[in-house]
């Protein structure tokens, strides 16, 4: 699971969004610990604990002193609308701004988007 090129620290806090959007881990479950990660991924738990911090900071996790991490209530909401944002402007704006480099409308690049769903799904 591992990739280089990206901080691990990093991968264990997308890895705990991903598992919370898919619904792996719901609110107000825990969360696998610090030492948990280091010993799957063969890591520094200090390196885990920062991925998870991350999460915390962010209010998507929170702390039961003596218990451990559980995923906040709404948490999977504002994952949702973070990654929503952040598509938008990663894909949905570059998207658009070509387009209309091409002389392409919003509604061609919607019907260009449908027929290429609707081959894939035949595929």
């Amino acid at each position: 699971m591992i990739e280089a090129g990206k901080p691990i620290f990093v991968q264990i806090a997308e890895q705990i969004e991903n598992d919370i959007i898919d619904g792996v881990i719901e609110e107000e479950t825990p969360v696998p610990s610090t030492n948990e990660f280091a010993v799957f991924h063969r890591i520094n738990p200090a390196t885990a604990g920062k991925g998870v911090n991350r999460l915390v900071e962010d209010g998507i996790l929170y702390k039961r002193r003596g218990i451990g991490m559980f995923v906040a209530t709404g948490a999977r909401q504002r994952l949702l609308g973070a990654r929503t944002e952040k598509f938008r402007g990663n894909f949905v704006g570059p998207l658009l701004n070509e387009a209309a480099k091409l002389g392409i409308t919003p509604e061609q690049v919607a019907k260009m988007i449908g027929e290429s769903e609707r081959r894939s799904s035949t595929s």
